[in-house]
């Protein structure tokens, strides 16, 4: 089979100024090197040398055969431009045979280097007798219910200075996390306790803020300790300090984050260089703890640095001291491995929660995305024909002359309320209850096209009136960030009149702060309407009830992590429309980004 690339103009001026820059080199370093750019654009470190040697592949159309393996290494590090690891080169080839763009192994390298040293080493002594007492007050031992690994999780994070905490939606990251940070301001005693919480985007930021501000005044503790308990949050840009017009952060290693705790929500959707810039900036000292559900799709940016960081989906297991520490604490009984310990340091800073508090036993919703997330997709649309789950459900997906039809209904239902809201922070809250999530942009089924489907149906019910492009009701979605106006990419507003200003149109956000904010539609930093979204932005978010749209035919960009990612954005409701053979061929097809990081962190 032959393997075909489609490079950008990107990709083939690098690879020019590389082989100007090498002088007398190999024809097909060129190649080589703009294959390398290439899979950086499609979300991978590094480019696996092992995926295309010796075989054809299909360049913008054209027929190329690179020399075998080993062949290939031997050139590649005989030119000026290539470099062995710890050489400063354009590019990087490892004995493994990946060759990176430099600055994305140094990425990889840095974080890489960051993890280990802190998941080997232990947090601070400990209080034993103070962190059990602690963990009976807020880990409340429920019988018959198996391992609490919540309380494992907190363990985990409190004796180590890096730990992640994997889980899918309603399995309790946050709730746990706000435990842990209890924790640690107790065992702390009279020292204080730096501690910041950040998210990758601005609406996972005040997600998280407001789930922080509910949780912790149900803490069994002190009110001492709940004042400490912070519920800012900001973005990882804004914790690390963007400079206007660089690339480069105010924090780095030259200037470190004055943090002892750093604590990362949404950490799936972190992209493996601006992990490695945060991880870079952290004290020695600091602890650092990930949320996040490693099942899910990672960074729209290069690389599955969560994912990576979990072992693609190892299973956990644990050091034997490890595993005599939490059952002396804690009571708990875990798996040991004999084999983990120093060869692995990585294994007790891992911890994944299994037991689901939003979805029960009978909820479709959660069966449905066990399936998928087994890659058992017949079992799946069985579950979602299934009457007996009130809360999902599969319909095939009408043609695309029928799609206006076939949707006009659910548009009504889902989006009136909203557009019936009395006030801008109702109708913020309307708007969250129902959404369309999209696996493409284009085409029939892509977001552009049903966004322009969805207007039309809301205007000829008289729902929303389009004689101006700022007409009231419109959801729009910020595309880029603007550090200076403080929206984020993925933020939402709505354009509604305000009454102070004449009436003149507004755009109405969420404040981070609490309350609202409205914006000058001239002022607005490139958006979109956002009726229907893709379900890579729809990361961060939740909505009551949604419409999971796929498209009539294959495509690479559908995929297992795509297709749960989606389902589990739905909190009470999920409909998916879509062809049954297409559902199956995604769910079978899981998302391989080439890297070494979970080789570095794992091997």
């Amino acid at each position: 089979m032959t393997i075909p690339f489609e490079l950008t103009a990107t990709d083939r001026h690098f690879a020019a100024f590389i082989q100007r820059e090498a002088g007398s080199a190999p024809d097909w370093l060129g190649l080589a090197v703009s294959l390398a750019s290439n899979a950086v654009g499609n979300g991978s470190i590094c480019l696996n040398l092992a995926d295309i040697a010796g075989t054809d592949i299909l360049v913008d159309g054209s027929e190329r055969q690179l020399p075998v393996l080993g062949e290939l290494q031997k050139q590649l590090a005989g030119t000026r431009a290539v470099g062995a690891p710890g050489q400063y080169k354009p590019l990087v080839l490892d004995g493994d045979g990946r060759l990176y763009l430099y600055r994305y192994w140094k990425y990889e390298r840095d974080l890489a280097r960051v993890i280990l040293e802190k998941a080997g080493s232990p947090g601070s002594d400990l209080d034993e007798a103070l962190l059990g007492e602690g963990l009976r007050r807020l880990f409340p031992f429920s019988a018959g219910e198996g391992s609490d690994w919540q309380k494992i999780a907190a363990l985990a994070a409190v004796q180590k200075r890096f730990c992640v905490i994997s889980g899918g939606p309603g399995t309790g990251k946050t709730s746990t996390v706000v435990k842990i940070i209890a924790l640690l301001l107790e065992q702390a005693k009279e020292k204080s306790l730096r501690i910041a919480l950040a998210a990758p985007t601005g609406k996972a930021a005040a997600r998280l803020k407001e789930s922080i501000r509910l949780m912790k005044e149900k803490l069994d503790c002190s009110a001492a300790i709940k004042s400490l308990i912070p519920e800012e949050v900001t973005t990882i840009h804004r914790l690390l300090g963007v400079r206007a017009g660089s690339v480069r952060f105010r924090h780095s290693q030259d200037n470190l984050l004055p943090y002892d705790v750093v604590i990362v929500d949404e950490a799936s959707m972190v992209a493996l260089p601006l992990m490695a810039k945060l991880a870079v900036a952290l004290k020695g000292d600091a602890r650092l703890i990930l949320l996040g559900d490693r099942d899910q799709l990672a960074s729209v940016e290069a690389g599955a640095a969560l994912g990576d960081i979990c072992g693609s989906g190892r299973k956990e297991t644990f050091s034997g001291g490890f595993v005599e520490f939490v059952k002396s604490v804690a009571g708990e009984q875990i798996p040991a491995d004999p084999s983990a310990g120093a060869d692995f340091p990585l294994c007790d800073s891992l911890v994944v929660l299994k037991r689901n508090y939003r979805f029960g036993v009978d909820s479709g919703i959660g069966a449905v995305a066990r399936a998928v997330n087994a890659g058992q997709g017949p079992s799946a649309i069985a579950l979602l024909k299934e009457e007996g789950h009130p809360d999902s459900s599969w319909q095939d997906v009408p043609s695309a002359d029928r799609l206006k039809q076939a949707l006009a209904e659910k548009i009504v239902s889902g989006y009136g309320p909203y557009l019936a809201a009395g006030s801008p922070a109702e109708a913020l809250e309307r708007f969250d209850s129902f959404r369309i999530l999209c696996a493409l942009r284009q085409g029939p089924y892509g977001v552009a096209g049903l966004n322009a489907l969805v207007e039309e149906i809301l205007a000829e019910k008289g729902l929303i009136g389009r004689h101006n492009r700022w007409y009231v009701g419109r959801p729009v979605m910020v595309t880029v960030n603007d550090y200076q106006l403080k929206l984020f990419n993925g933020d939402i507003g709505i354009v509604l009149p305000d009454p102070e200003n004449g009436g003149n149109p507004r755009v109405w956000f969420p404040a981070l702060e609490g309350g609202l904010r409205s914006v000058s539609p001239v002022r607005l930093p490139t958006h979109e309407t956002v009726y229907a979204m893709t379900v890579h932005k729809s990361q961060g978010s939740e909505f009551d009830r949604l419409l999971l749209l796929l498209p009539d035919r294959d495509s690479e960009a559908l995929s297992r992590e795509l297709i749960y990612t989606g389902i589990t954005r739905a909190k009470k409701e999920v409909e998916i429309w879509g062809d049954q053979a297409v559902f199956i061929e995604a769910v079978s097809r899981k998302i391989d980004r080439k890297s070494g990081l979970g080789e570095a962190l794992w091997s």
